[in-house]
């Protein structure tokens, strides 16, 4: 059939118009992709053909108040392979052998992998610098040295539990590296290439380099010297009384501040894998719960001056040794009792049956208010993890017995942070703040402080009147009481001891106790609180023999340390039979020979140097406090000689 010329022309026409229309949509969809998408594609493209080598950010350091470095970051670089760029598998293998600590064998496996990079672990991850130099000398093709960085901390095992450690990522694990990771760690940088999917490199690329950024730095409440002696002193007492574990805390209880934290067993946050898990995952001064004892008899007191039903210097009591309470006799730790006293007497003695009277007097549901508003029985907040809540009776479930026994402080489960906090309350006025270990963050590079971590009030609990009461009672206590191995010459010291049976199975143990002892100083203006427990110690088990002569030694430095001065008006101590009393050196100076045993008085021994009838000299000065029966040194002249008094 034949075909029409205008059917030729409209078919023609139609395979034209087509066309046109095909041309047209594709010249726009390049125009599209050239001009619209041409960014974001040419930015996949290169996506899929870049790889990147890490480079591990600076983790930030940690500081004490001071600004002292307690961990912080060393050079320590990772050595990474390129499989497709290494000409020589071989001899780049052997080369590397004897750097890496890896054999022949695993390199040749790492090296002839498919894989685009490959890190050269474990023996070419956090390498040495010195090694690092070496291997970046023998210039390997498909070699890389990558910056990374691992922790170091200076000082060994000192405040172990509260610093915590890190992975091998540098990640935080535990303490303060773990609870202020997200700060510490910084971000990542890299350097990248392009390459085709075989790993060579792309012709006419070059390498670029995105910095780490260093994490903030973290300031502590921490002073490293006070740190120190607190480890020093656990040790000595974990050498002599061979005691299962023992804790100390330092606060400032007028801001919450953690001044030292320290526990025994320890360990070394570098090594933390040589240790046992439940050495370094337990930072007992914040996880351990156990009966507290008669440290817990600073609540009871406080609640019963606050209520007004005590009159400490002018009701007495009588403790015959013991007391029935709902079918049960409840002791006094003194077999016999202490007979008649005033209740100052009963907080000096801690005599149980005294303060089991004021519990009655206060009854179970005033009692545990206080109880509760002192902070136990809940976490106390403080800025690490692993804290643990303690435990106290339902109130529905507190008879008798047991509002008489925890008043003394037997049947509630409290952590020592808790009883330090609130101690700290006890003493300052009456106000409970949330303690914290942390002061700052700061920035590394401008030195500037981004945060700071203020003091935080959760309640005030007694008035200031009742607390001046208990500071009172209790420097008595260290003076003519229980803690007078506490007694600092000088200082104004209160505190009181601690002596808890430990339940083993359900049953009181009649062999094992954690004995504590709890002392602040000026007692007239509290600047730290220190407590100290025992758990177990060999010997004799009493806390005023075995922790507070611990908190004495702790307090003694870190009033020096802080640079608190001597206090007047200081109670004098009552020394026991057996006891060396301290006395004051009177001035000698210009008394005559014949003058000197008159003011001696018996209570010291006399040296002479020098000829003439009256004393030129002494040594120690007047004024000085030393044990009674130590020597004077006295130099002998004439009149005309006679030099400054007290000199």
């Amino acid at each position: 059939m034949k075909v029409s010329n205008v059917t030729v022309r409209r078919r023609l026409f139609i395979i034209l118009l087509l066309a046109g229309v095909a041309f047209v949509s594709l010249a726009f969809r390049l125009a599209y992709v050239q001009l619209w998408k041409g960014a974001e594609l040419a930015e996949k493209a290169e996506n899929s053909w870049r790889r990147d080598i890490p480079y591990a950010a600076m983790r930030g350091e940690i500081l004490d108040r001071n600004g002292v470095a307690l961990a912080y970051n060393v050079s320590s670089p990772t050595v990474w392979v390129i499989p497709v760029q290494v000409k020589d598998q071989e001899g780049t293998a052997a080369a590397l052998t004897g750097l890496l600590d890896m054999t022949k064998e695993k390199l040749l496996e790492k090296i002839k992998t498919k894989k685009m990079i490959v890190q050269l672990g474990p023996g070419g991850r956090k390498v040495t610098p010195e090694k690092a130099e070496e291997i970046r000398k023998l210039n390997l093709p498909g070699i890389v040295v990558a910056a990374d960085n691992k922790r170091y901390y200076p000082y060994g095992d000192l405040a172990a539990h509260l610093l915590g450690f890190t992975g091998i990522d540098n990640q935080g694990l535990t303490g303060v590296e773990a609870a202020y990771d997200d700060k510490l760690s910084g971000i990542g940088g890299n350097v990248s290439f392009l390459s085709d999917a075989r790993g060579n490199l792309m012709p006419n690329s070059t390498d670029t380099y995105d910095a780490p950024k260093e994490g903030l730095s973290v300031e502590l409440t921490i002073d490293k010297d006070i740190q120190t002696v607190m480890e020093r002193e656990l040790d000595q007492a974990m050498t002599s009384l061979q005691a299962d574990s023992a804790i100390a805390i330092a606060m400032d209880p007028n801001t919450g501040e953690i001044l030292g934290m320290a526990s025994r067993p320890t360990y070394d946050p570098a090594n933390f894998r040589d240790v046992p898990s439940e050495v370094y995952n337990r930072n007992l001064p914040i996880w351990m719960t156990y009966e507290p004892g008669s440290t817990f008899k600073i609540i009871t007191l406080a609640a019963a001056l606050e209520e007004n039903k005590v009159d400490l210097k002018n009701e007495m009591f009588f403790d015959p040794g013991s007391i029935e309470i709902g079918g049960a006799k409840l002791r006094c730790w003194k077999k016999g009792g202490h007979g008649s006293q005033t209740f100052l007497q009963v907080v000096e003695n801690s005599c149980n049956p005294g303060f089991v009277t004021l519990g009655n007097r206060l009854g179970k549901e005033t009692l545990f208010q206080y109880i509760k508003d002192f902070g136990f029985g809940k976490k106390t907040g403080i800025d690490i993890g692993g804290e643990e809540n303690g435990i106290l009776f339902k109130l529905s479930q507190v008879g008798p017995v047991e509002l008489a026994t925890t008043a003394f402080g037997q049947g509630v489960s409290v952590t020592p942070i808790q009883q330090i906090t609130a101690v700290s309350a006890a003493v300052n006025g009456g106000t409970l703040y949330k303690p914290h270990v942390t002061k700052s963050l700061i920035n590394p590079e401008t030195g500037e402080t981004v945060q700071t971590i203020e003091p935080e009030a959760v309640r005030k609990v007694i008035s200031d009147d009742t607390s001046k009461e208990v500071r009172e009672a209790l420097e008595s206590v260290v003076a003519q009481g229980t803690g007078r191995n506490a007694f600092i010459d000088g200082y104004r010291v209160g505190g009181k001891t601690g002596t808890a049976q430990k339940v083993i199975n359900g049953r009181y143990s009649p062999n094992e106790h954690i004995v504590s002892f709890v002392g602040f100083a000026p007692a007239d203006d509290p600047k730290i609180v220190v407590y100290v427990a025992v758990d177990n110690p060999q010997g004799i088990q009493f806390g005023g023999v075995v922790a507070a002569p611990i908190v004495h030694n702790i307090l003694q430095d870190a009033l020096t340390i802080l640079g608190i001065p001597p206090r007047q008006n200081q109670i004098d101590r009552l020394y026991k039979y057996g006891e060396t009393p301290i006395v004051t050196v009177p001035n000698l100076i210009g008394k005559t020979v014949s003058d000197l045993y008159e003011d001696l008085n018996m209570n010291f021994n006399l040296t002479s140097a020098g000829s003439g009838q009256y004393v030129i000299r002494q040594a120690p000065a007047a004024g000085t406090r030393v044990d009674r029966g130590s020597t004077i040194r006295i130099y002998l002249g004439d009149e005309d000689d006679i030099s400054s008094p007290g000199s």
